[in-house]
């Protein structure tokens, strides 16, 4: 595989703007001039369709077609949150493979010390905002893929490693174990299968369910929306630090201190995660997906030199 097929993952490194519902808005609206009618519908779109009902963490999965399958899967099923552990195999992404998925989501990277430690602490992040936790197995005495109650809160689907699963660490932590019924000789599938076959019974059904309001409010599709647009264009952070300075607000340096989407669905608490926010670690000419327009020349003219990123 060459250095341009394995993609790692990296903090997120993206300028700091003020938690103003208000100015964000603005900076949308000013992003969006940078953007064709064409891409900003696309965003729309897609964004109408994502949920934080449904997240996935990964523990440990160490192929690299796994792992983008997996992103790959997320954000066609409108998954937005993935949490992956990586403390023994370092998880990197296939741009073929992915196929630019990586950038349309929210990943976050959960840490030791030890993987035993990262797991705890990534369970934990995801009870505390709410989330119950499922894993698959092949026990017969698991609920079948088809009745799981989508209605009765959100859930975390956890996969782990390719060989072995999950660790008794992480099955310590599972409030609910599920199993996919199978007819064959086999009694296991590949975990990108697995994961694609879940997700996409799962969100179907959350989609169809009626009685329960599993969207995200205003301000999650707001923020979403945001980074999308950054993220949409070469020049991006530069216009951000324009549009702040324009208006005396001081922009710091990018960091890349841990940080998380403020999920605010019923039943999910305030707390932050404590994983830190990853982006796909792309060289400039796969930063975008290649079905959508990119029409960003005019900001980058109104860039100075000294904005440039």
């Amino acid at each position: 595989m060459s250095e341009t097929e394995a993609i790692r993952l990296r903090p997120a490194q993206e300028t700091p703007i003020p938690d103003e519902q208000g100015l964000q808005q603005q900076l949308c609206e000013y992003l969006a001039e940078f953007v064709s009618p064409k891409r900003l519908q696309r965003l729309e779109h897609v964004l109408a369709h994502r949920t934080r009902w449904i997240t996935v963490a990964l523990e440990e999965v160490y192929q690299t077609h796994n792992a983008s399958a997996i992103l790959r899967t997320c954000d066609c099923f409108g998954v937005q949150d993935v949490h992956i552990v990586d403390e023994r195999n370092d998880y990197k992404v296939h741009h073929q493979v992915a196929l630019g998925s990586a950038q349309w989501l929210d990943l976050y990277r959960h840490q030791g010390p030890g993987s035993e430690e990262a797991i705890r602490r990534c369970c934990s992040s995801l009870k505390n905002r709410g989330y119950r936790l499922l894993a698959t197995t092949p026990d017969e005495t698991a609920t079948d893929l088809e009745d799981v109650d989508v209605s009765r809160g959100p859930m975390a689907l956890i996969f782990g490693t390719e060989l072995e699963g999950l660790t008794a660490q992480a099955m310590a932590h599972v409030d609910e174990s599920i199993r996919i019924p199978m007819v064959g000789f086999t009694q296991s599938l590949n975990v990108s299968v697995s994961a694609a076959l879940i997700l996409r019974q799962l969100t179907a059904r959350l989609r169809a369910e009626t009685d329960t309001d599993t969207s995200m409010n205003p301000t999650q599709r707001m923020q979403i929306r945001l980074r999308w647009l950054r993220r949409s264009m070469h020049h991006g952070e530069a216009l951000i630090r324009r549009f702040l300075a324009d208006r005396g607000i001081d922009a710091p340096e990018a960091d890349s201190t841990p940080t998380a989407a403020n999920v605010n669905l019923s039943g999910i608490s305030q707390a932050d995660f404590s994983g830190q926010q990853i982006v796909p670690d792309l060289p400039i000419e796969l930063q975008q997906s290649d079905d959508t327009e990119q029409t960003d020349d005019e900001g980058a003219d109104r860039v100075t030199e000294g904005d440039e990123t």
